[in-house]
């Protein structure tokens, strides 16, 4: 009989097939004695049958949770944890729907963090508050809790949105345990039925189970993340640390580029070079007016000039749009300023390219000032002291030929004197000639025979240099011929500059009387009172300018133009009292003077140009066209 119980278990058939012995017995008419020892045969082997199902429902269950243990111990990524957690707890067991709660210590509730088959919207964005529904107090208490039934259970604290997401979920049956790590609570694992069923001790030992890896899991996880961002951290401070460790060094090595250039004799266009070539783009490098230097990045609107004056404050860079700009300032005046238009936002190059044009300009300036008294005090003695020997040779060591045609011109100004110096300097040693400043005033010697062009410019470009007006005067040097100049002596003759200097400054003053202040011109271009300042008293020169085109038209046709216009002038303007002077017809005269006009040109007429006319006319008269 035994046997035959034994033969069910070894095959692991089903309850029912254990009554079959029983039966069998009783179809066989077997005494009662026999039945009920098969009775009592059949209730230990299906006690037998349940333990062994248990024991192998417990083998699985430990070999899950090993598998478990062993999947999670693989992962890596936070959020692949915890939906490993939920989707094995669903799994093992057999549930609708697995979930997982964290805890939120910022705002002290539980949020809805992973689930796993669920399918409403509001259950899976469900918040729970600590001791608000099943979750809710598992979380407050560290405690399991399980029911059949939730709707009909009251050992819970019910609340309006929990219960309609639980609704819309169509959960019925619901299980609940802590993650704890310690004593802490981090969040709630979760299965749950969508039918009534009872959750036994070891479903809810299992459940607690996969929590306590799962607790685990996420902290090593956590941890993981935590030493994966404190390496990230660390890896971007050491690529911080060699970018900067690299441009520190690409500074320094653009600095020792520059700095040799300066040191071979380079100017500030080999060190914008060497800007350009690191950085890329363009450079322009502006002086203290803000004129370009070198380079050129555009129009440049008055905000350039505040960032520029911005960054003279700060000691730094300053962007400004697409554009760096780097200034440098001495005794609060500004020496030079770099706008640099690249990509490359290296301000460090820009700065020690800034320091080293402000010190090329410093320097020059320096060589400027130190040249420009030198050649201020031959031109001094030049003019003050023209017998002194050796003012030749002083003058050739500093290029300048005085044996060729050579300018004084004398600037009058009201602007800053040190720039109207320096200026005048510069100018000098461009154009291999002299300069002095003097109180309201700058001289320069300069090469060349066109006084009144040479004046002209100068007063352009000093006036927009100073923004004030500069009035220049100009009078050619007369050298004396070769012969004349004792065997050794300078090409200048004693006085001849002194004399030069004498009337251009005549000059100078005639033209502010006359009020044309920012001018330049010789006595030649000043008419009549170019005679009046002029020591070489060029009446000749002055009567050809005037009424060259009249008198020749005489001289070619035999006519008598010339005396028809100072009997013109003589009588008033009458061309009758003329015609009646002449015993001409007053029709010639007025033909005479159209032909007059037409040689002379519009506005011969005019008081000024009248006098001179008249002037003109009674030296020609006199015979003064004859003297040199």
């Amino acid at each position: 009989m035994v046997r035959q119980f034994l033969e069910l278990l070894a095959r692991e058939a089903s309850a029912v097939e254990f009554e079959r012995p029983i039966i069998e017995a009783r179809a066989r008419g077997a005494d009662p004695a026999t039945i009920e020892e098969l009775e009592q045969a059949k209730v230990e082997a299906l006690r037998v049958r349940d333990l062994l199902k248990r024991r192998a429902r417990r083998e699985a269950e430990l070999s899950a949770l090993y598998d478990t243990a062993g999947d999670l111990a693989a992962l890596r990524d936070l959020d692949a944890v915890l939906e490993a957690i939920v989707h094995r707890a669903r799994q093992l067991l057999a549930t609708d729907v697995a979930y997982m709660t964290l805890h939120d210590p910022e705002q002290g509730d539980t949020y809805m963090r992973v689930t796993d088959g669920s399918i409403s919207a509001k259950f899976r964005a469900l918040r729970l508050a600590m001791g608000a529904g099943l979750g809710g107090l598992v979380a407050q208490t560290a405690t399991p809790y399980s029911t059949a039934d939730y709707f009909a259970d009251a050992r819970f604290r019910h609340k309006h949105h929990i219960d309609e997401a639980v609704k819309e979920e169509g959960l019925v049956a619901i299980l609940g345990v802590p993650l704890r790590l310690g004593q802490r609570v981090i969040g709630v694992l979760m299965a749950a039925n969508r039918s009534a069923r009872p959750f036994h001790q070891e479903e809810v030992s299992l459940l607690a189970s996969l929590a306590a890896h799962a607790a685990v899991a996420i902290d090593n996880a956590r941890l993981l993340q935590e030493t994966r961002n404190a390496l990230e951290e660390l890896s971007q401070a050491h690529r911080t640390a060699r970018a900067h460790g690299e441009a520190v060094e690409r500074a320094a090595l653009a600095h020792d580029r520059m700095t040799s250039l300066v040191l071979r004799g380079g100017g500030i266009e080999d060190v914008a070079a060497v800007v350009t070539d690191v950085l890329g783009g363009s450079l322009a490098v502006l002086d203290d007016l803000g004129r370009p230097l070198t380079g050129d990045v555009g129009e440049l609107d008055s905000g350039v000039f505040e960032s520029a004056q911005a960054s003279r404050a700060l000691g730094r860079t300053v962007r400004r749009g697409d554009l760096l700009i780097a200034s440098v300032d001495v005794g609060g005046e500004p020496l030079c300023t770099l706008i640099l238009r690249s990509d490359d936002a290296d301000e460090r190059i820009l700065e020690r390219a800034a320091l080293v044009c402000a010190l090329l300009l410093l320097f020059r300036r320096s060589v400027a000032e130190a040249e420009g008294r030198v050649r201020g005090e031959l031109l001094d003695d030049l003019i003050s002291r023209p017998g002194s020997p050796g003012l030749a040779d002083r003058a050739r060591r500093l290029g300048v030929d005085l044996s060729a045609p050579h300018v004084v011109v004398v600037v009058r100004h009201e602007g800053q004197r040190e720039r109207a110096a320096f200026w005048a300097s510069s100018q000098a040693t461009l154009r291999h000639g002299l300069a002095a400043g003097r109180a309201g005033e700058v001289v320069l010697l300069l090469p060349g025979e066109n006084a009144g062009g040479i004046a002209q410019r100068v007063a352009a470009e000093l006036s927009a240099s100073l923004q004030v007006p500069a009035t220049a005067g100009a009078s050619k040097i007369r050298l004396p011929d070769a012969t004349a100049r004792p065997p050794g002596g300078d090409a200048l003759g004693a006085g001849d500059v002194a004399a030069a200097y004498q009337e251009a400054r005549r000059c100078a003053e005639a033209l502010i009387a006359l009020g044309r202040a920012g001018d330049g011109a010789s006595a030649a271009e000043l008419g009549f009172v170019g005679l009046l300042v002029g020591d070489g008293r060029d009446v000749r020169g002055f009567v050809g300018r005037v009424l060259g085109a009249v008198i020749d038209y005489d001289a070619r046709r035999g006519t008598a133009l010339a005396d028809t216009l100072a009997a013109y002038f003589g009588s008033g303007g009458s061309p009758s009292r003329t015609a009646e002077a002449m015993h001409i017809h007053v029709n010639t005269v007025t033909q005479r003077l159209d032909r007059i006009g037409k040689l002379l040109g519009d506005g011969w007429l005019e008081p000024e140009r009248a006098l001179e006319i008249q002037l003109a006319l009674r030296l020609h008269r006199l015979g003064h066209t004859s003297t040199p």
